[in-house]
């Protein structure tokens, strides 16, 4: 999951926001880029996260593992305008 924050903020407050809004389905969240160059605006740097998703009952779908990817990315949007990179 990469998204685009301004420089300001923290690296670990962007991935608690993840992990709160992505929920139990997540098992690991690992920052693995913090990126600030061609490509990104002035001012904002790309956070790339690697996440492991697990439910310790089932085999979880590609549909449950994107939905809760999203909806980590939504509360890192709505608490510092997290925008998904491509």
């Amino acid at each position: 999951l990469s998204l685009t924050v301004d420089e300001t903020v923290p690296a670990a407050s962007v991935a608690a926001a993840v992990r709160e809004g992505a929920g139990e389905l997540l098992e690991e969240l690992q920052l693995v880029d913090d990126y600030r160059g061609r490509g990104i605006p002035e001012g904002s740097k790309s956070l790339t996260f690697a996440l492991r998703f697990r439910a310790p009952d089932r085999t979880l779908t590609a549909a449950e593992a994107s939905e809760a990817k999203l909806a980590g990315a939504g509360v890192a949007a709505e608490r510092y305008g997290a925008k998904v990179r491509d």
